[in-house]
Protein backbone atom coordinates (compact mmCIF):
# COMPACT_ATOMS: atom_id res chain seq x y z
CA UNK A 1 0.00 0.00 0.00
CA UNK A 2 1.25 3.37 -0.78
CA UNK A 3 1.12 6.46 1.39
CA UNK A 4 1.86 8.69 -1.43
CA UNK A 5 -0.71 11.68 -1.00
CA UNK A 6 -1.14 11.53 -4.81
CA UNK A 7 -2.81 8.40 -4.43
CA UNK A 8 -5.71 9.95 -2.35
CA UNK A 9 -6.25 12.86 -4.52
CA UNK A 10 -6.42 10.54 -7.52
CA UNK A 11 -8.99 8.30 -6.05
CA UNK A 12 -11.42 11.52 -6.07
CA UNK A 13 -10.45 13.06 -9.25
CA UNK A 14 -11.30 9.71 -10.79
CA UNK A 15 -14.65 9.54 -8.81
CA UNK A 16 -15.46 12.96 -10.45
CA UNK A 17 -14.32 12.52 -13.52
CA UNK A 18 -16.76 14.40 -15.54
CA UNK A 19 -17.06 17.29 -12.96
CA UNK A 20 -14.70 20.79 -13.19
CA UNK A 21 -12.84 21.12 -10.83
CA UNK A 22 -10.24 23.55 -11.57
CA UNK A 23 -11.62 26.55 -13.02
CA UNK A 24 -9.60 29.21 -14.01
CA UNK A 25 -11.60 32.78 -14.88
CA UNK A 26 -11.49 33.43 -18.48
CA UNK A 27 -9.34 30.50 -19.35
CA UNK A 28 -9.05 27.16 -18.66
CA UNK A 29 -11.34 24.55 -17.12
CA UNK A 30 -10.50 21.29 -15.55
CA UNK A 31 -12.26 17.92 -14.79
CA UNK A 32 -10.91 15.80 -12.44
CA UNK A 33 -10.05 13.34 -15.19
CA UNK A 34 -8.03 16.14 -17.21
CA UNK A 35 -6.10 16.91 -13.72
CA UNK A 36 -5.33 13.37 -13.71
CA UNK A 37 -4.87 12.45 -17.03
CA UNK A 38 -2.33 16.15 -17.90
CA UNK A 39 -0.44 15.38 -14.50
CA UNK A 40 0.03 11.75 -15.46
CA UNK A 41 1.55 12.93 -18.73
CA UNK A 42 3.82 15.66 -17.08
CA UNK A 43 4.99 13.31 -14.41
CA UNK A 44 5.63 11.06 -17.35
CA UNK A 45 7.63 13.38 -19.38
CA UNK A 46 10.11 14.68 -15.74
CA UNK A 47 10.98 11.28 -15.29
CA UNK A 48 11.96 10.82 -19.10
CA UNK A 49 14.37 13.63 -18.23
CA UNK A 50 16.39 11.92 -15.13
CA UNK A 51 13.78 12.63 -11.95
CA UNK A 52 13.32 10.05 -9.50
CA UNK A 53 11.69 9.35 -6.07
CA UNK A 54 13.14 11.77 -3.70
CA UNK A 55 14.73 14.34 -6.10
CA UNK A 56 13.63 17.92 -5.37
CA UNK A 57 11.51 19.49 -7.93
CA UNK A 58 11.93 23.58 -6.97
CA UNK A 59 9.42 26.41 -8.97
CA UNK A 60 9.05 29.89 -8.62
CA UNK A 61 5.92 30.40 -11.32
CA UNK A 62 3.25 32.47 -11.51
CA UNK A 63 0.12 30.91 -10.26
CA UNK A 64 -2.12 29.11 -12.84
CA UNK A 65 -3.20 25.86 -14.23
CA UNK A 66 0.09 24.48 -15.38
CA UNK A 67 1.23 25.25 -11.99
CA UNK A 68 -1.42 23.18 -10.02
CA UNK A 69 -0.61 20.31 -12.98
CA UNK A 70 3.04 20.79 -12.03
CA UNK A 71 2.31 20.01 -8.40
CA UNK A 72 0.22 17.06 -9.20
CA UNK A 73 3.03 15.73 -11.38
CA UNK A 74 5.81 16.22 -8.70
CA UNK A 75 3.82 14.07 -6.35
CA UNK A 76 2.94 11.37 -7.74
CA UNK A 77 6.24 10.96 -8.87
CA UNK A 78 7.60 10.24 -5.90
CA UNK A 79 9.33 13.63 -6.10
CA UNK A 80 9.84 16.36 -3.26
CA UNK A 81 8.03 20.02 -4.57
CA UNK A 82 9.85 22.91 -2.96
CA UNK A 83 7.68 25.91 -3.86
CA UNK A 84 9.37 29.65 -4.27
CA UNK A 85 7.73 33.11 -3.67
CA UNK A 86 7.25 34.57 -7.47
CA UNK A 87 8.85 37.65 -5.32
CA UNK A 88 12.42 36.19 -4.59
CA UNK A 89 15.30 37.48 -5.81
CA UNK A 90 17.74 35.62 -7.66
CA UNK A 91 20.60 35.96 -4.83
CA UNK A 92 17.11 34.36 -2.66
CA UNK A 93 17.16 31.71 -5.34
CA UNK A 94 20.20 30.97 -5.46
CA UNK A 95 20.50 29.80 -1.73
CA UNK A 96 17.14 27.49 -2.00
CA UNK A 97 18.27 26.19 -4.70
CA UNK A 98 21.52 25.20 -3.99
CA UNK A 99 20.51 24.35 0.02
CA UNK A 100 18.01 22.02 -1.44
CA UNK A 101 19.97 20.38 -3.93
CA UNK A 102 17.56 20.73 -6.58
CA UNK A 103 17.63 18.41 -9.42
CA UNK A 104 15.30 20.26 -11.43
CA UNK A 105 14.14 23.85 -11.41
CA UNK A 106 11.22 25.80 -13.17
CA UNK A 107 10.98 29.21 -13.29
CA UNK A 108 10.25 32.44 -15.86
CA UNK A 109 12.85 32.72 -18.95
CA UNK A 110 14.36 35.96 -17.51
CA UNK A 111 15.34 33.98 -14.48
CA UNK A 112 16.67 30.62 -15.99
CA UNK A 113 20.04 32.00 -17.38
CA UNK A 114 20.82 33.03 -13.63
CA UNK A 115 19.66 29.60 -12.41
CA UNK A 116 21.38 27.91 -15.03
CA UNK A 117 24.65 29.38 -13.80
CA UNK A 118 24.37 27.33 -10.50
CA UNK A 119 24.99 23.80 -12.22
CA UNK A 120 28.86 24.28 -11.25
CA UNK A 121 27.50 23.89 -7.73
CA UNK A 122 24.78 21.07 -8.12
CA UNK A 123 25.90 19.28 -11.59
CA UNK A 124 22.57 17.44 -12.00
CA UNK A 125 20.69 20.90 -12.15
CA UNK A 126 17.82 20.67 -15.09
CA UNK A 127 16.16 23.90 -15.64
CA UNK A 128 12.94 24.34 -17.66
CA UNK A 129 11.16 27.90 -18.29
CA UNK A 130 7.22 28.45 -17.58
CA UNK A 131 5.90 32.08 -19.20
CA UNK A 132 2.18 31.34 -18.75
CA UNK A 133 1.39 29.21 -21.00
CA UNK A 134 4.53 28.58 -22.75
CA UNK A 135 8.25 27.50 -22.34
CA UNK A 136 10.10 25.21 -22.44
CA UNK A 137 7.67 22.86 -19.39
CA UNK A 138 4.91 23.66 -22.06
CA UNK A 139 7.09 22.20 -24.79
CA UNK A 140 7.72 18.94 -22.90
CA UNK A 141 4.62 18.05 -22.09
CA UNK A 142 2.88 19.35 -24.90
CA UNK A 143 5.56 16.66 -26.67
CA UNK A 144 4.72 14.23 -23.87
CA UNK A 145 0.97 14.64 -25.00
CA UNK A 146 1.28 14.35 -28.87
CA UNK A 147 3.16 11.40 -28.58
CA UNK A 148 1.05 9.78 -26.13
CA UNK A 149 3.66 9.54 -23.21
CA UNK A 150 2.70 9.73 -19.84
CA UNK A 151 2.77 7.55 -16.70
CA UNK A 152 -0.12 6.00 -15.03
CA UNK A 153 1.92 4.58 -12.38
CA UNK A 154 1.78 6.41 -8.84
CA UNK A 155 5.34 5.92 -7.53
CA UNK A 156 4.99 4.20 -4.32
CA UNK A 157 6.28 6.17 -0.81
CA UNK A 158 6.10 5.59 2.79
CA UNK A 159 3.99 7.45 5.17
CA UNK A 160 6.99 9.32 6.16
CA UNK A 161 8.81 9.97 3.17
CA UNK A 162 9.05 13.46 1.67
CA UNK A 163 6.50 15.01 -0.73
CA UNK A 164 7.91 18.90 0.27
CA UNK A 165 10.33 21.27 1.53
CA UNK A 166 8.82 24.76 2.39
CA UNK A 167 11.74 27.56 3.12
CA UNK A 168 10.29 29.36 6.51
CA UNK A 169 10.32 33.41 6.11
CA UNK A 170 13.44 33.36 7.54
CA UNK A 171 13.21 36.81 9.95
CA UNK A 172 16.47 35.21 11.56
CA UNK A 173 19.11 33.68 10.35
CA UNK A 174 18.67 31.74 6.53
CA UNK A 175 15.51 30.22 6.05
CA UNK A 176 15.45 26.90 6.88
CA UNK A 177 13.84 24.13 4.83
CA UNK A 178 10.62 22.60 6.87
CA UNK A 179 10.21 18.68 5.73
CA UNK A 180 6.93 17.73 5.03
CA UNK A 181 5.89 14.78 4.68
CA UNK A 182 2.71 12.76 2.80
CA UNK A 183 1.57 11.51 5.94
CA UNK A 184 1.58 15.21 7.47
CA UNK A 185 0.02 16.51 4.37
CA UNK A 186 -3.30 13.79 4.28
CA UNK A 187 -3.35 14.02 8.55
CA UNK A 188 -3.65 18.11 8.12
CA UNK A 189 -6.46 17.31 4.88
CA UNK A 190 -8.32 14.26 6.87
CA UNK A 191 -9.08 16.83 9.98
CA UNK A 192 -9.95 19.91 8.72
CA UNK A 193 -12.30 17.98 6.31
CA UNK A 194 -13.92 16.58 9.94
CA UNK A 195 -13.46 20.36 11.20
CA UNK A 196 -14.92 21.94 8.61
CA UNK A 197 -17.55 19.43 7.25
CA UNK A 198 -15.68 19.93 3.83
CA UNK A 199 -17.38 18.08 1.24
CA UNK A 200 -17.27 17.91 -2.68
CA UNK A 201 -20.57 19.98 -2.40
CA UNK A 202 -18.42 22.97 -1.16
CA UNK A 203 -16.86 25.63 -4.20
CA UNK A 204 -13.65 26.67 -3.05
CA UNK A 205 -12.85 30.38 -3.79
CA UNK A 206 -8.70 30.64 -4.10
CA UNK A 207 -7.43 33.35 -4.34
CA UNK A 208 -4.21 32.98 -2.27
CA UNK A 209 -0.56 32.35 -3.77
CA UNK A 210 0.65 28.93 -4.36
CA UNK A 211 3.83 29.40 -3.15
CA UNK A 212 2.52 29.10 0.62
CA UNK A 213 1.51 26.55 3.28
CA UNK A 214 -2.48 28.65 3.59
CA UNK A 215 -2.91 28.27 -0.67
CA UNK A 216 -0.90 24.67 -1.48
CA UNK A 217 -1.35 22.61 1.28
CA UNK A 218 -4.30 24.19 3.02
CA UNK A 219 -6.40 25.42 0.23
CA UNK A 220 -5.50 23.46 -3.19
CA UNK A 221 -5.26 19.83 -0.92
CA UNK A 222 -8.81 20.10 1.21
CA UNK A 223 -10.42 20.72 -2.11
CA UNK A 224 -8.45 17.93 -4.60
CA UNK A 225 -8.77 15.47 -1.45
CA UNK A 226 -12.68 15.88 -1.25
CA UNK A 227 -13.22 16.28 -5.22
CA UNK A 228 -14.30 19.54 -4.54
CA UNK A 229 -14.77 22.37 -7.34
CA UNK A 230 -12.03 25.70 -7.57
CA UNK A 231 -12.37 29.10 -8.67
CA UNK A 232 -8.59 29.65 -9.10
CA UNK A 233 -8.18 33.56 -9.11
CA UNK A 234 -4.72 35.06 -10.07
CA UNK A 235 -4.39 36.85 -7.08
CA UNK A 236 -6.69 38.63 -4.93
CA UNK A 237 -8.88 41.45 -6.64
CA UNK A 238 -11.87 42.69 -5.58
CA UNK A 239 -13.66 43.39 -8.38
CA UNK A 240 -12.87 39.15 -9.22
CA UNK A 241 -13.63 38.13 -6.03
CA UNK A 242 -17.19 39.73 -5.88
CA UNK A 243 -18.19 38.49 -9.31
CA UNK A 244 -17.34 34.92 -8.83
CA UNK A 245 -18.41 34.63 -4.99
CA UNK A 246 -21.88 33.61 -6.00
CA UNK A 247 -20.57 30.44 -7.36
CA UNK A 248 -18.54 29.61 -4.17
CA UNK A 249 -19.07 28.46 -0.75
CA UNK A 250 -15.89 28.84 0.92
CA UNK A 251 -13.14 31.36 1.10
CA UNK A 252 -10.19 31.31 2.90
CA UNK A 253 -7.80 34.08 3.19
CA UNK A 254 -5.37 36.63 5.10
CA UNK A 255 -7.04 39.45 7.07
CA UNK A 256 -6.28 41.97 4.72
CA UNK A 257 -8.87 40.51 1.59
CA UNK A 258 -11.68 41.12 4.92
CA UNK A 259 -10.40 44.33 5.10
CA UNK A 260 -10.44 45.03 1.78
CA UNK A 261 -14.08 43.32 1.18
CA UNK A 262 -14.92 45.45 4.07
CA UNK A 263 -13.96 48.45 2.38
CA UNK A 264 -16.48 47.73 -0.28
CA UNK A 265 -19.76 48.47 0.09
CA UNK A 266 -20.90 46.03 -2.51
CA UNK A 267 -19.83 43.45 0.14
CA UNK A 268 -22.93 43.11 2.06
CA UNK A 269 -25.26 40.38 3.29
CA UNK A 270 -27.19 39.79 -0.11
CA UNK A 271 -23.67 39.44 -1.70
CA UNK A 272 -21.92 37.42 1.12
CA UNK A 273 -25.27 35.24 2.53
CA UNK A 274 -24.86 31.84 -0.14
CA UNK A 275 -21.35 31.74 1.46
CA UNK A 276 -21.11 28.37 3.95
CA UNK A 277 -17.89 29.68 5.71
CA UNK A 278 -15.10 32.48 5.44
CA UNK A 279 -12.05 31.23 6.79
CA UNK A 280 -8.66 33.42 7.90
CA UNK A 281 -5.06 32.64 8.61
CA UNK A 282 -1.51 32.97 7.97
CA UNK A 283 -1.67 36.75 10.13
CA UNK A 284 -3.68 37.68 13.69
CA UNK A 285 -7.31 38.64 12.98
CA UNK A 286 -7.75 41.49 14.33
CA UNK A 287 -11.16 41.83 16.67
CA UNK A 288 -12.47 45.10 15.38
CA UNK A 289 -12.60 42.95 11.94
CA UNK A 290 -13.57 39.91 13.04
CA UNK A 291 -16.95 42.18 14.34
CA UNK A 292 -17.44 44.52 11.85
CA UNK A 293 -16.96 41.47 9.33
CA UNK A 294 -20.28 40.03 11.32
CA UNK A 295 -22.10 43.62 11.24
CA UNK A 296 -21.72 43.74 8.06
CA UNK A 297 -22.77 39.85 6.83
CA UNK A 298 -24.61 38.18 10.02
CA UNK A 299 -21.11 35.83 9.68
CA UNK A 300 -18.00 35.26 11.70
CA UNK A 301 -15.23 34.78 10.31
CA UNK A 302 -13.83 31.55 11.17
CA UNK A 303 -10.05 31.86 12.64
CA UNK A 304 -7.44 29.16 12.29
CA UNK A 305 -3.60 28.47 13.54
CA UNK A 306 -1.38 27.35 12.08
CA UNK A 307 2.58 26.97 10.73
CA UNK A 308 4.57 25.77 7.83
CA UNK A 309 6.20 23.17 10.11
CA UNK A 310 2.77 21.63 11.52
CA UNK A 311 0.03 23.14 8.86
CA UNK A 312 -2.72 23.74 10.69
CA UNK A 313 -3.20 22.72 14.33
CA UNK A 314 -6.04 25.00 15.92
CA UNK A 315 -9.32 26.18 14.53
CA UNK A 316 -12.25 27.99 15.90
CA UNK A 317 -15.36 25.58 15.49
CA UNK A 318 -18.07 25.11 12.70
CA UNK A 319 -20.57 24.95 14.81
CA UNK A 320 -20.16 26.76 18.42
CA UNK A 321 -18.83 30.02 19.53
CA UNK A 322 -16.18 31.45 17.21
CA UNK A 323 -14.22 33.40 19.66
CA UNK A 324 -12.99 37.01 17.88
CA UNK A 325 -9.26 37.09 19.52
CA UNK A 326 -8.65 33.06 19.24
CA UNK A 327 -7.69 30.46 17.13
CA UNK A 328 -9.88 28.14 18.99
CA UNK A 329 -9.12 24.81 20.51
CA UNK A 330 -6.59 22.07 18.97
CA UNK A 331 -8.01 19.82 15.64
CA UNK A 332 -8.93 16.46 16.32
CA UNK A 333 -5.68 14.32 16.48
CA UNK A 334 -3.64 17.29 17.66
CA UNK A 335 -2.53 17.86 21.19
CA UNK A 336 -1.64 21.25 22.54
CA UNK A 337 -0.21 22.49 25.93
CA UNK A 338 1.22 25.60 27.35
CA UNK A 339 4.74 25.60 29.08
CA UNK A 340 6.30 27.84 31.42
CA UNK A 341 10.00 28.90 31.63
CA UNK A 342 10.91 26.09 34.45
CA UNK A 343 9.32 23.76 31.49
CA UNK A 344 6.69 23.01 33.57
CA UNK A 345 2.67 22.84 32.18
CA UNK A 346 0.75 25.99 33.16
CA UNK A 347 -2.43 26.24 34.39
CA UNK A 348 -4.96 27.50 32.09
CA UNK A 349 -5.07 30.87 31.31
CA UNK A 350 -1.49 31.39 31.91
CA UNK A 351 0.81 32.83 29.24
CA UNK A 352 3.69 30.74 28.15
CA UNK A 353 5.40 28.56 24.96
CA UNK A 354 2.62 26.82 22.87
CA UNK A 355 3.83 23.33 21.91
CA UNK A 356 1.95 20.62 19.55
CA UNK A 357 1.92 17.25 18.92
CA UNK A 358 0.97 15.14 16.33
CA UNK A 359 0.56 13.05 13.00
CA UNK A 360 0.46 16.72 11.02
CA UNK A 361 3.94 17.91 12.66
CA UNK A 362 6.52 18.14 9.98
CA UNK A 363 9.76 15.94 10.03
CA UNK A 364 12.67 18.18 10.65
CA UNK A 365 14.61 20.95 9.11
CA UNK A 366 16.54 19.83 6.03
CA UNK A 367 20.05 19.23 6.55
CA UNK A 368 19.61 20.99 10.10
CA UNK A 369 19.11 17.87 12.68
CA UNK A 370 21.18 19.92 15.72
CA UNK A 371 18.07 22.71 14.85
CA UNK A 372 15.78 19.82 14.44
CA UNK A 373 16.73 18.19 18.07
CA UNK A 374 16.50 21.92 19.25
CA UNK A 375 12.93 22.15 18.33
CA UNK A 376 11.72 19.31 19.54
CA UNK A 377 10.85 17.47 23.02
CA UNK A 378 10.10 13.81 22.16
CA UNK A 379 7.28 14.36 19.89
CA UNK A 380 6.30 17.53 21.08
CA UNK A 381 6.84 20.84 18.80
CA UNK A 382 8.01 24.13 20.34
CA UNK A 383 5.98 26.71 17.84
CA UNK A 384 7.69 29.50 19.38
CA UNK A 385 4.37 31.38 19.80
CA UNK A 386 3.05 32.62 23.05
CA UNK A 387 -0.20 31.60 23.94
CA UNK A 388 -2.95 30.84 26.49
CA UNK A 389 -5.20 27.85 27.12
CA UNK A 390 -8.55 28.94 28.37
CA UNK A 391 -10.81 26.77 30.89
CA UNK A 392 -12.43 25.16 28.17
CA UNK A 393 -9.90 24.58 25.41
CA UNK A 394 -9.71 27.71 23.18
CA UNK A 395 -5.89 28.71 22.38
CA UNK A 396 -5.06 32.73 21.89
CA UNK A 397 -2.05 33.34 20.74
CA UNK A 398 -0.21 36.68 22.45
CA UNK A 399 3.11 36.76 19.97
CA UNK A 400 5.99 35.03 19.22
CA UNK A 401 8.46 34.12 21.92
CA UNK A 402 11.32 36.10 19.33
CA UNK A 403 8.53 39.19 20.01
CA UNK A 404 8.11 38.98 23.89
CA UNK A 405 9.81 42.56 25.21
CA UNK A 406 11.67 42.36 28.82
CA UNK A 407 12.30 45.86 30.00
CA UNK A 408 13.46 46.37 33.25
CA UNK A 409 13.68 42.54 34.04
CA UNK A 410 9.59 42.11 33.41
CA UNK A 411 7.94 40.40 31.08
CA UNK A 412 5.79 42.48 28.12
CA UNK A 413 3.90 40.85 25.39
CA UNK A 414 2.87 43.02 22.75
CA UNK A 415 -0.68 41.62 22.05
CA UNK A 416 -1.49 43.13 25.53
CA UNK A 417 -0.66 47.01 24.23
CA UNK A 418 -1.48 46.11 20.55
CA UNK A 419 -5.03 44.92 21.84
CA UNK A 420 -5.42 47.87 23.81
CA UNK A 421 -4.65 50.53 20.84
CA UNK A 422 -6.76 48.78 18.29
CA UNK A 423 -9.63 49.95 20.29
CA UNK A 424 -9.13 53.49 20.16
CA UNK A 425 -10.99 55.40 17.99
CA UNK A 426 -9.07 56.46 14.63
CA UNK A 427 -6.72 53.61 14.99
CA UNK A 428 -6.43 50.94 12.03
CA UNK A 429 -3.79 48.90 13.74
CA UNK A 430 -0.65 48.66 15.40
CA UNK A 431 2.79 46.60 16.16
CA UNK A 432 4.67 47.24 19.43
CA UNK A 433 8.44 45.99 19.41
CA UNK A 434 11.10 46.43 21.54
CA UNK A 435 14.55 47.72 21.52
CA UNK A 436 17.78 48.36 23.06
CA UNK A 437 17.51 50.74 25.94
CA UNK A 438 20.21 51.48 27.81
CA UNK A 439 18.45 51.42 31.37
CA UNK A 440 15.98 48.96 31.11
CA UNK A 441 17.34 46.58 28.48
CA UNK A 442 14.53 47.31 25.95
CA UNK A 443 12.01 49.99 25.73
CA UNK A 444 8.26 49.98 23.83
CA UNK A 445 7.92 50.95 20.69
CA UNK A 446 4.70 52.03 19.28
CA UNK A 447 4.01 51.67 15.25
CA UNK A 448 0.82 53.10 14.37
CA UNK A 449 -1.39 53.35 11.17
CA UNK A 450 -4.29 55.89 11.59
CA UNK A 451 -7.23 57.06 10.00
CA UNK A 452 -5.71 60.61 10.17
CA UNK A 453 -3.00 62.07 12.17
CA UNK A 454 -3.40 60.48 15.92
CA UNK A 455 -3.49 62.11 18.75
CA UNK A 456 -0.63 60.22 20.39
CA UNK A 457 -0.93 61.98 24.03
CA UNK A 458 -4.53 60.79 24.28
CA UNK A 459 -3.36 57.08 23.20
CA UNK A 460 -1.15 56.96 25.77
CA UNK A 461 -3.05 58.06 28.33
CA UNK A 462 -5.76 55.68 27.44
CA UNK A 463 -2.59 52.49 27.90
CA UNK A 464 -1.87 54.67 31.16
CA UNK A 465 -5.96 53.88 32.32
CA UNK A 466 -5.42 50.28 30.90
CA UNK A 467 -2.01 49.09 31.66
CA UNK A 468 0.75 48.98 34.33
CA UNK A 469 3.36 52.04 33.72
CA UNK A 470 5.66 49.58 32.78
CA UNK A 471 4.10 48.57 29.71
CA UNK A 472 3.30 51.89 28.14
CA UNK A 473 5.12 52.28 25.34
CA UNK A 474 8.16 55.01 25.49
CA UNK A 475 8.18 55.97 21.95
CA UNK A 476 5.28 56.55 19.55
CA UNK A 477 5.70 56.42 15.63
CA UNK A 478 2.47 56.85 12.78
CA UNK A 479 3.16 55.66 9.08
CA UNK A 480 1.11 55.20 6.13
CA UNK A 481 1.40 51.25 6.65
CA UNK A 482 2.80 48.29 8.57
CA UNK A 483 5.58 46.73 6.47
CA UNK A 484 4.26 43.12 5.63
CA UNK A 485 5.39 39.80 4.05
CA UNK A 486 3.61 38.38 1.04
CA UNK A 487 1.12 36.17 3.59
CA UNK A 488 0.10 39.31 5.46
CA UNK A 489 2.07 39.19 8.36
CA UNK A 490 3.62 42.45 9.98
CA UNK A 491 7.47 42.34 10.13
CA UNK A 492 8.27 43.54 13.43
CA UNK A 493 11.55 42.44 12.26
CA UNK A 494 12.62 45.41 10.46
CA UNK A 495 10.71 47.55 12.70
CA UNK A 496 13.16 46.56 15.32
CA UNK A 497 15.80 47.49 12.33
CA UNK A 498 14.52 50.54 11.54
CA UNK A 499 13.57 51.68 15.05
CA UNK A 500 16.83 50.34 16.87
CA UNK A 501 18.34 54.00 18.03
CA UNK A 502 15.19 55.04 19.59
CA UNK A 503 16.97 54.85 22.58
CA UNK A 504 20.51 55.35 22.21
Amino acid sequence: MTHNVFAAIQTNLKHHAERTLLTIPNGRQLTGSDLDRESAILAGALMELGLEAGDRVSAQIEKGWMNVVLYLAVLRSGAVYLPLNSAYTNSEIEYFVTDAESKLHICSSDRAEHVESLRSQIPELQVLTLDDESGTLIDLFDAAKTSGHMSDEVVSRAAHDLASIIYTSGTTGKPKGAMITHSNLAANANMLTEAWAYSSDDVLLHALPLFHVHGLFVALNLALMNGGPMIMLPKFDPDLVLSVMPSATVMMGVPTFYTRLLADSRFDRQSSGHMRLFISGSAPLLVETSDDFFDRTGQRILERYGMTETGMSCSNPLHGDRRAGSVGPPLPGVDVRIIGEDGDELPRGEIGALEVKGEHVFKGYWKLPEKTASEFKGDWFITGDMATLSEDGYVSIVGRDKDLIISGGLNIYPKEIEDVLNDQGGVVESAVVGVPHPDFGEGIVAVLVGEQELDMAALESACREKLAGFKVPRRWVQLQALPRNTMGKVQKNLLRDDYANSFS
